[in-house]
């Protein structure tokens, strides 16, 4: 196996993991034998459980002795809930440690020292990239902001309508975008919409399979605004968890949401709550399902945004097109950081 397949596996481990994890990094390992060969792979266990380092140790064994560990993040050199990775990677013997990127918290840190100093060679930067775009996407952002990772996720008609000129919106995007997107409610820390949004559709905000079965996971559901909702509103159900922030300022939503210990955050509100955040520079990636449709009228995605002027405009990087079914789906991240 080369370095660059090792680390894909170890991000695939990674990403497994995502949105069980939280407030802790979604991490995967991989250890291979002196040989080449992958003897352990690991992935973060819950908070207070095993890194992924001491997963994959422990599926190694003996055999992780001489060989060479493919980490996403830096190993930990600091005793926290759990003892130190770099300790558990140097009695079992490694000789070699890849790691795709540094480990931001200064509690942390260090690691990639330690081994070194141990004499255990620590190389950083194999498919950086693939991490930070990646399953560590929303860690490291809430690590250096403080703040929840938010993904705005709309679908859309071609002319860039989210329901027809009668309100109704159900279904716009096809089977397949609806499916993808249950199983990003799955990955993600909380689902939020708005209080409008909730009246107007009642929708549930869990994560279901084709048939409506509720999925293992569900996120937690945060309806903003002032409004008051009915008691029979499905949003708030047994299914899963929610939380009603009496606010439609989104700094104040996303500091509630901090103090939960979220990391990720599935905007799903309407075009009124999506307008607020990206006003507010508080929308950190977008994912736009579009249609291969025309409604002609009705309400655009994206409400008031605080543009006046074609210079006022928010400029976004299109990091991804892709088919999802019959229809486009588009990742963006704005064009400047919004720390």
């Amino acid at each position: 196996m080369t370095p660059e397949q090792a680390m894909r596996d170890a991000i695939a481990l990674s990403e497994a993991v995502r949105g069980t994890t939280s407030p802790n990094p979604p991490v995967g390992a991989v250890i291979c034998d002196a040989d080449g060969t992958p003897v352990g792979r690991g992935a973060t266990q819950p908070p207070g459980g095993p890194h992924a380092e001491i997963m994959a140790l422990r599926e190694a064994g003996d055999r992780a002795r001489g060989g060479t560990a493919y980490v996403t993040l830096e190993p930990c050199a600091h005793h926290g809930r759990t003892p130190p990775c770099t300790d558990a990677l140097l009695d079992a013997g490694v000789r070699a440690v890849h790691y795709a990127v540094p480990d931001p918290t200064p509690a942390a840190q260090g690691g990639a020292a330690a081994l070194a100093q141990a004499g255990v060679a620590a190389d950083e930067g194999l498919l950086a990239e693939d991490v930070r775009r990646g399953p560590l996407r929303a860690w490291l952002h809430h690590v250096r902001t403080g703040r929840p990772h938010v993904t705005w996720k709309y679908a859309a008609t071609l002319d860039g309508r989210v329901a027809a000129a009668d309100g109704t919106s159900q279904w716009i995007s096809g089977e397949a975008a609806r499916a993808e997107v249950h199983a990003l409610r799955t990955k993600v820390d909380a689902i939020v919409a708005g209080t409008g949004t909730v009246l107007a559709d009642d929708p549930r905000l869990t994560a279901r399979d084709a048939d409506g079965t509720l999925l293992s996971r569900q996120p937690l559901r945060v309806v903003v605004g002032t409004t008051e909702l009915p008691e029979t509103a499905r949003v708030l159900d047994d299914a899963a968890e929610t939380v009603i922030v009496a606010t439609r300022d989104p700094d104040k939503v996303l500091a509630v949401l901090a103090e939960r210990g979220v990391v990720d955050v599935l905007l799903e509100g309407g075009p009124t709550l999506a307008g607020a955040f990206a006003k507010a520079g508080r929308i950190d990636r977008l994912i736009g399902y579009l249609a291969p449709a025309l409604a002609g009228a009705g309400p655009a995605a994206l409400g008031d945004a605080g543009v006046s002027t074609i210079t006022d405009m928010h400029r976004w990087v299109v990091e991804e097109v892709t088919m999802t079914g019959d229809d486009v789906r588009v990742s963006a991240v704005p064009a400047t950081r919004q720390d």
